[in-house]
């Protein structure tokens, strides 16, 4: 029988990477508002998430509300977070690129933002999906990165559902 050293099936072994934009977040300051009460609550159920998952690293954003939907799943995890900061044309490749080389076989989680998440879905090789209403925060997706074969995406909800409006408006993230 031929043994197979734990890196070396770790490296085999598909990639689930979680990915959320961030929880609900108070409209002051503009520049980088906290969560609100709501933002809180939908974090505790992404640690849940985390938790149930077997997540193993967490990557977020420079902004305080992708790291303060993170945090009960950093501190229940007792994981430190990855920055990859936003707002670069490269982000969702750099996302990418550190899951799948720093990452590989393992369970991560990703906060970003409604204008980076479909970018980091398709630079893991899965479809695209649509853009993120503004409005919308109980969007989960599960992308599977086999070591060989096509990405695939499962879009899921958590937490409290997320008011549906007609169309996405104004797409902030």
């Amino acid at each position: 029988m031929l043994a197979v050293s734990p890196l070396a099936a770790q490296q085999r072994a598909a990639t689930t990477v979680i990915l959320v934009r961030h929880a609900e977040k108070a409209a002051i300051p503009a520049e980088d508002p906290a969560l609100t009460p709501e933002g809180q609550a939908r974090a505790q159920a992404l640690m849940a998430i985390a938790r149930d998952a077997g997540v193993t690293a967490i990557i977020t954003t420079q902004f305080a509300r992708t790291r303060e939907t993170a945090r009960p799943a950093v501190e229940a995890l007792h994981i430190t977070p990855e920055i990859v900061s936003a707002g670069g044309a490269q982000h969702a490749q750099e996302v990418a690129k550190a899951i799948l080389s720093g990452h590989a076989g393992a369970v991560v989680l990703v906060v970003g933002h409604s204008n980076t998440i479909p970018a980091i879905v398709a630079a893991l090789g899965a479809p695209r999906p649509p853009p993120i209403c503004d409005s919308e925060y109980d969007g989960l997706y599960f992308v599977t990165v086999p070591a060989t074969g096509v990405a695939r995406v499962i879009r899921a909800r958590y937490g409290e559902p997320s008011p549906a409006l007609a169309g996405c408006g104004g797409m902030k993230h």
